[in-house]
């Protein structure tokens, strides 16, 4: 590992300002501390654009390089450590389905403005770009839904429920205002695509996606945590189900969390932050803040795509970069201009606020 780890900076130094490697905060520590750039979907999303070097490889997963290759220049090349790390989410939403529910819904007087998470694929962005929508993160998801609801016309919110609902509470929508689809093989079930249905009244809409890794924690976690640990704090990802969140004292984006470590860490020393996302990031923050506070997990969730992004690929990656042998990731320049709409809106909204 000490070798693996020697190459890696050593073809760093090599490559100089040809390279930049960024890195979600999901990452394992081994393959974050050789990164130029760590942050949450945003925040890498909003980072692209500015990076000058010839080759950006990006230790994440799959649709995370599909949106560098989207906001990358004319002429660099984003590489994937791990190509076959993808998002069990992103594949909840196949592009074709959505097209097809989003046609339905059209043709019946709903023109709906499409919302689609950012743990999607290209061909999804595509989609909803099409239609008008927005691509957010769970950093975003309330500004860019409050930007979706302004329109007047109801929102498809896609993939995920969990953060759907979650966001839409946040902006004050009640359990009449939303509902979840019923998918059938050729777009919506029968029953759904019935006239009377309040599919074609409530304000929201939602897709029956999740993170699976998310999805599995639970409210007697938290009621555990809080008897081990008197007195602490819980925070979660609002990928996780809306009765989880209910009972946390604050929920947000991978960046959110990090910052309440941190406060807690200043303002409350001592105390013990329980909070529930991918268990990377959770370690990371207890090491960070070890001696000032306590942060533990939730649960055990760890994501196996992402941990499917080493040292040991990364290295080989790199390797290939040097050599002039590396196959940078492609992307179907027939999606490119609406996919790039719908990421490049949901930076416009933002930029906005």
């Amino acid at each position: 590992m000490h070798d693996t780890a020697a190459a890696i900076t050593a073809l760093k130094a090599k490559l100089g300002s040809r390279l930049c490697i960024m890195g979600h905060h999901y990452e394992n520590d081994a393959v974050v501390r050789h990164c130029d750039i760590t942050g949450d979907s945003l925040e890498l999303a909003r980072r692209v654009p500015d990076i000058t070097a010839e080759h950006i490889v990006f230790c994440g997963v799959y649709f995370m390089g599909e949106s560098a290759v989207l906001l990358a220049k004319d002429g660099q090349q984003v590489h994937l450590p791990a190509p076959d790390a993808d998002c069990a989410m992103s594949l909840m939403s196949p592009a074709d389905r959505a097209r097809k529910v989003l046609r339905q819904l059209h043709e019946g007087g709903r023109k709906v403005v499409p919302v689609a998470y950012v743990n999607t694929t290209l061909a999804l962005k595509a989609v909803v770009g099409e239609f008008g929508g927005a691509v957010c993160t769970s950093a975003n998801a309330r500004t860019v839904l409050q930007w979706a609801l302004d329109q007047g016309r109801g929102v498809l919110f896609l993939p995920d429920r969990h953060l759907g609902r979650n966001t839409g509470r946040q902006l004050g929508l009640g359990l009449d205002d939303w509902h979840l689809l019923e998918l059938g093989p050729d777009g919506l079930s029968p029953d759904e695509a019935a006239p009377a249905h309040r599919l074609w009244s409530a304000q929201l809409l939602l897709w029956p996606g999740c993170c699976p890794i998310h999805d599995e924690l639970t409210v007697a976690q938290i009621a555990a945590a809080r008897a081990a640990h008197p007195g602490c704090l819980v925070m979660a990802h609002p990928e996780c189900r809306p009765e989880v969140i209910e009972q946390c004292d604050g929920a947000g984006s991978t960046s959110f969390l990090i910052r309440e470590a941190a406060r807690l860490a200043t303002e409350q020393p001592g105390g013990t932050l329980i909070v529930g996302t991918e268990i990377n990031l959770v370690e990371r923050l207890g090491k960070r803040h070890a001696g000032q506070c306590t942060v533990l997990p939730l649960g055990p969730a760890m994501c196996p795509d992402m941990a499917k992004i080493t040292e040991d690929n990364l290295l080989s990656t790199l390797r290939a970069i040097d050599d002039g042998t590396a196959t940078p990731l492609t992307v179907d320049a027939a999606l490119c201009p609406p996919a790039r709409e719908s990421l490049t809106r949901m930076l416009d909204i933002c930029a906005a606020q």
